[in-house]
């Protein structure tokens, strides 16, 4: 049998298709462990390691763009809100969405997905001047040279929570985008804790974030892509048919989970956005998640991390091949 290497995130409602539970056409699946996972996003993208891995979507496109030998199918494993990911320090001041400006603000690197959809819905729903905000990085951007001229990198080894306590930045967003790491995906950093929240910690920018998240959702239909599954182009190929089947193994691995785990109990954050959104909290699919997608290519063209004539035909993002919304 071929064999497919494969790097995913611990997600699940991908196990069976780890496990070898699904049907993939002949292929066998051999996953491969990187902790933490975005440890792999680089070495996919910069080396074509693997030959299936799960990316961030946001440098994704960006690959896309700087012509790299990748083409992804339309599995999104992970998705999140994001009203509240930016906690304010303590002594800062700050009390709506614009008094970000003139400010800065922690995020790991400047084109993390958890950036990027911050900013867009700063500047989209709050008319928050993004370019007057200083966005202090610890970390390297998958594909460099992106980067605008109000990014500044930190060469310190301060994390950036040990910076929100200090009140040496003014804001800084949460978990791995941000206070939520220590380290470099290089040195195979873990979690740390977050500051603490209340009294003379950090506090959030919005108090009421999920009401307003859903709110945003039921608006705009936009619910935050967080990962997406990208195939080496050589792969592909070589089997025209690659994409489809391993859409439809994605699909029935998510089918086999919620059959032993109906209400998503694996993954609480998950069964709390699907109660939410009264939905399923991580649709498959080009026609299930379009506004998604448009919204990415939007923020991410905006923020000056595509070119603007990156294309908007969604389907040309993705390799050919059969996938109905699942």
């Amino acid at each position: 049998m071929d064999k497919l290497t494969v790097v995913l995130g611990d997600f699940p409602h991908a196990q069976p298709l780890l496990n070898g539970e699904t049907r993939t056409g002949g292929y066998l699946i051999e996953p491969v462990e990187v902790k933490p996972v975005i440890g792999a996003y680089r070495r996919m993208i910069r080396d074509l390691e693997f030959d299936v891995c799960e990316l961030a979507p946001v440098s994704y496109l960006m690959a896309r763009q700087q012509g790299i030998e990748l083409t992804a199918i339309p599995v999104f494993l992970n998705r999140r809100f994001h009203h509240g990911d930016v906690q304010c320090a303590a002594h800062s001041g700050i009390r709506v969405p614009r008094d970000l400006e003139g400010r800065r603000i922690g995020v790991r690197a400047y084109s993390v997905s958890t950036g990027v959809w911050v900013r867009g819905v700063l500047r989209e729903e709050y008319a928050v001047d993004i370019d007057k905000i200083t966005w202090v990085v610890d970390d390297d951007d998958h594909i460099e040279g992106r980067a605008p001229s109000n990014v500044e990198r930190l060469t310190d080894g301060r994390s950036l929570g040990q910076l929100l306590r200090a009140g040496e930045i003014d804001a800084a967003l949460t978990g791995n985008a941000g206070t939520g790491r220590a380290g470099a995906p290089t040195a195979g950093w873990t979690a740390s804790a977050e500051p603490e929240t209340g009294g003379d910690g950090p506090y959030p920018l919005f108090p009421d974030a999920d009401t307003l998240a859903v709110d945003h959702y039921l608006r705009t239909g936009v619910y935050p892509l967080h990962s997406v599954i990208a195939v080496r182009s050589e792969r592909v190929e070589r089997d025209p048919g690659l994409p489809s089947t391993l859409y439809a193994a994605f699909a029935e691995s998510k089918r086999l989970h919620l059959a032993d785990q109906p209400e998503w109990t694996a993954v609480p954050r998950l069964a709390r956005q699907g109660c939410a959104i009264g939905a399923d909290p991580v649709p498959y699919g080009i026609t299930a998640n379009e506004a998604s997608l448009h919204a990415m290519v939007r923020f991410a063209k905006d923020q000056g991390l595509l070119d603007a004539d990156f294309t908007t035909d969604l389907r040309s993002l993705f390799a050919e091949g059969d996938y109905p919304d699942a």
